[in-house]
């Protein structure tokens, strides 16, 4: 079995002074009714020899229609429990849109065996979350993304008591 791979980008923003993370539900009918526990970063696989922060960057836009930039931050890997790994980064943006994000559409037959075909998108909602409800609404293996984050932006701006 081939260890599948996907790259992809949590954004994060500071909000009267409350952290808050950018989470995406995905599409589908599989998704449609399911809330904690299914949200994540905007991720996806990455192609052939493609480096993994130039799929993150692509996975973020072809999902939410949102361009990142900005200075990113590392965050290392996770494992999900289907075996797959995802890298992922950080960055900050305050992103506060009125228009709904854009996301690329998959192919599903459904119902399942009745031969037809519809398209659904990728990623149906995406909001910035405060992180105590990010922690809750994040997939349990995507949680320590989070983690990491505040681990980084402590050693930047050391927290004062």
């Amino acid at each position: 079995m081939i260890n599948k791979i996907s790259a992809g980008l949590l954004m994060y923003r500071t909000k009267n002074s409350q952290l808050e993370i950018f989470l995406a539900h995905p599409g589908g009918p599989y998704w449609e009714n399911k809330d904690a526990g299914s949200w994540g970063i905007p991720k996806g696989e990455v192609e052939g020899h493609e480096a993994f922060f130039a799929a993150a960057k692509r996975e973020f836009f072809e999902e939410t229609g949102i361009q990142p930039q900005g200075t990113f931050l590392e965050l290392g890997t996770v494992t999900l429990t289907t075996g797959k790994t995802v890298y992922a980064w950080a960055f900050e943006n305050d992103w506060d849109n009125p228009r709904p994000i854009t996301s690329n559409l998959f192919e599903l037959e459904w119902p399942p065996n009745s031969g037809t075909k519809e398209f659904f998108p990728e990623i149906d909602q995406a909001v910035f979350f405060p992180e105590p409800i990010a922690r809750q609404k994040i997939s349990p293996a995507q949680a320590e993304f989070i983690d990491r984050l505040i681990n980084l932006l402590q050693q930047e701006k050391p927290l004062h008591s």
